[in-house]
């Protein structure tokens, strides 16, 4: 049974209940069950037509409308305890009380809605509440990952949580790259403050700025990104192999982009046909080189006629290196293509 039918089942049985609950009643004191059937149905279709119009609200929702509901009553009561409606009449006073609970009962409700769970935080003091999913705890990066670029469009399609911390220490580590004498390290510091900026003004992103105490100066880099990680309960964000397996072993959870670009990366069995712009000749006399998008290289037999050409190849086997992995390929008619190129 599917879970609407279950549902309008339940619905079903609640309303018969109303019915026969109204009609036991009323068949007790007036002798006469039809009134009592008829109002138990009525109240029954009144119920379920209140939970159809529930149906988007969440228990979540809904306790944060009672704490909200209970905080401005809690602020109506204090105000209406200073007796400022003493001089007024009975009327009056009646009149007046129930606007001001209505009306604060009712903006504690909205402004509870409308806030976070991290944000109860504020008005419970060393209260926080678990989080939902770890899709939206916050990211500690480091410097490599900010100069890489990749993130922010990572973060905007909404697979990683657009939460992004970067502590000042790595911050301050961009700006003496920045200031750097050697040209390369110069480059990276200023494309890594330059990342940073265009995330700062993104809608997609909430960049946060985490100034540490200072109590662990002494500490290296790493050190202080799995500790301020810890703190947070954050994530890392990073494409550092070895802080990854650092972190790891402080049971951070780490997200690393190499390991993500290496599962994304595209299968590449024998027998596959690949489009392959042809770069360079390859070390045997007869072979040429191409590279997929990912970097893989392929070499082709029998191509180094056709280097600078784009050729479509048959892939015949697989080798993997401490280097990486190593395709090997066929032109597709080979021969056909070798006879054209001649003429």
């Amino acid at each position: 049974m599917t879970p609407l039918l279950t549902i309008n089942l339940l619905r079903v049985l609640f309303i018969t209940f109303c019915a026969v609950i109204g009609a036991n009643i009323s068949s007790a004191l007036v002798g006469n069950l039809w009134p009592g059937l008829i109002l138990g149905l009525i109240v029954g279709l009144v119920v379920v037509l209140v939970d159809r119009l529930l149906k988007g609200v969440s228990l979540r929702l809904f306790s944060s409308a009672t704490f909200g509901l209970l905080l401005g009553l809690i602020f109506a009561n204090l105000l209406m305890a200073s007796e400022v409606l003493r001089y007024q009449s009975e009327a009056m006073q009646w009149s007046i009380r129930l606007i001001v609970y209505a009306v604060f009962g009712y903006l504690g409700m909205m402004l509870a809605m409308r806030s976070s769970r991290d944000e109860f935080s504020l008005i419970i003091p060393y209260v926080r509440f678990a989080r939902e999913t770890t899709q939206h705890e916050p990211l500690v990066v480091d410097t490599n990952v900010i100069i890489d670029g990749r993130m922010a469009d990572l973060c905007a399609t909404g697979f990683l949580s657009r939460s992004l911390i970067v502590p000042r220490f790595i911050l301050d580590e961009l700006q003496l790259l920045a200031d750097s004498h050697e040209p390369t390290k110069r480059e990276r510091g200023r494309r890594g403050l330059e990342i940073l900026n265009q995330l700062q003004r993104s809608r997609e992103v909430e960049l946060t700025i985490h100034d540490s105490t200072g109590e662990d100066v002494d500490v290296g880099t790493d050190a202080r990104l799995v500790r301020i990680a810890k703190v947070l309960k954050a994530r890392l964000l990073t494409n550092d192999h070895a802080l990854s397996q650092g972190a790891r072993l402080q049971q951070i959870a780490v997200l690393n982009l190499s390991d993500l670009s290496r599962a994304l990366r595209p299968t590449v069995l024998a027998g596959d046909e690949i489009d392959l712009h042809l770069v360079k000749e390859g070390r045997e006399p007869h072979q040429a080189v191409g590279y997929l998008p990912d970097g893989t290289m392929i070499v082709v037999n029998h191509a180094r006629a056709h280097v600078g050409k784009t050729r479509t190849v048959v892939v015949a086997s697989a080798l993997q290196t401490a280097a990486g992995r190593l395709i090997f390929a066929e032109l597709k008619n080979g021969a056909a293509q070798a006879s054209v190129s001649r003429e």
